[in-house]
């Protein structure tokens, strides 16, 4: 726990609901995804794996954007628009160093015209240094990343209403461009941004209409372990919320579970959880605090119990913080299908 008092926390550090909240709460969505990697299976099976995530009712499938073990996410949301019916297609999320704005726009365009209008569309402003490096593709320091970002967000906003865009950024110069097709989605498809830094976060309380709040991570790409606390997460909210302003009640709020454990004993499946992180595991976690159990039992990342306690969790994360889309991983994906089932239309 941080010891400083944060926005949304009582003088006590006892986690408190957003500051502002409104009574309404959004209704819960799901969302599955996956990558078509060899531990799923490998390609051939990616169409099954969308396909078995709509028939246990998760709202959405999403694919992550990365030049390692994994699918091309455009070649593969195009695949899926036509192998699936109602289940919403997306990007978690799109790296946008990758991309020409304009080129991302036409792409997700016609993927949005050939699902009947089922795409969401992620992006982010890159974070892997290691994959641009492997590619040759210039990897600038973050401040330059999220201006590149920023103005392709702005690109993408014009040319997705299918009107013409004439922009002249600091990175990009776009003229007497219209988007086409025209996407199915009106005004358009809905943009996603992700992030866990202030700066990010700013960005997209001011485009976005879907943030995925994630935890803070190091240089090196680790999850910092103070970043999945509650606290941390209203921390979070509360910025998106000054820095929206009147659009905060117009934006959904997701986040990604990363570790399901179904057991009947969550308290001792805690403190497994924490002697496991004293000893190093797992290795992609950077331990900059020492959390206690109650820390890990309510942290928004972490779910721990039976189906009906992991769905409590649930309800008390969207009560104090407002967050209502809820993502899995791939593995995790029919582990976590009962609490959809529970949680389902709430």
């Amino acid at each position: 726990m941080c010891s400083a008092q944060a926005p949304g926390l009582s003088p006590g550090g006892s986690a408190q609901p957003a500051e502002g909240q409104t009574a309404a709460l959004r209704k819960f969505r799901f969302a599955a995804g996956g990558e078509g990697n060899a531990e799923e299976g490998g390609a051939r099976k990616f169409i099954k794996l969308a396909q078995q995530a709509e028939e246990l009712g998760y709202d959405s499938f999403m694919i992550p954007d990365h030049l390692g073990n994994q699918v091309g996410p455009i070649a593969a949301l195009g695949a899926l628009a036509v192998a699936t019916d109602k289940i919403r297609l997306g990007t978690a999320v799109l790296a946008s160093g990758f991309r020409h704005p304009a080129i991302l726009a036409k792409d997700a365009a016609t993927i949005d015209v050939l699902s009947g209008g089922r795409l969401e569309l992620g992006l982010g402003a890159g974070w892997m240094r290691d994959e641009y490096d492997k590619a040759g593709i210039e990897y600038d320091r973050p401040g330059v990343r999220i201006e590149k970002l920023e103005e392709s967000l702005e690109i993408l906003d014009t040319l997705l209403r299918g009107k013409e865009c004439n922009f002249e950024g600091k990175h990009f110069t776009i003229t007497g461009l219209k988007g086409s097709p025209r996407p199915r989605q009106g005004p358009r498809p809905p943009i996603c941004v992700g992030g866990g830094g202030p700066r990010m976060l700013a960005l997209a309380a001011k485009y976005a209409d879907i943030i995925s709040v994630v935890p803070s991570t190091t240089k090196e790409g680790k999850l910092q372990l103070s970043g999945m606390t509650l606290d941390k997460t209203l921390e979070r909210v509360e910025l998106i919320r000054k820095a929206a302003g009147d659009r905060f009640d117009s934006i959904e709020l997701n986040w990604a579970i990363t570790t399901i454990v179904v057991t009947d004993d969550r308290e001792q499946m805690a403190e497994m959880a924490l002697a496991a992180l004293d000893n190093g595991y797992p290795p992609n976690v950077d331990v900059d605090v020492k959390l206690s159990v109650e820390d890990i039992l309510t942290s928004p990342y972490l779910a721990f119990g039976t189906y009906e306690e992991i769905a409590d969790q649930i309800r008390n994360v969207r009560k104090m913080t407002t967050m209502s889309y809820v993502g899995v991983f791939p593995t995790q994906m029919e582990a976590f299908a009962p609490v959809v089932d529970l949680l389902k239309g709430e």
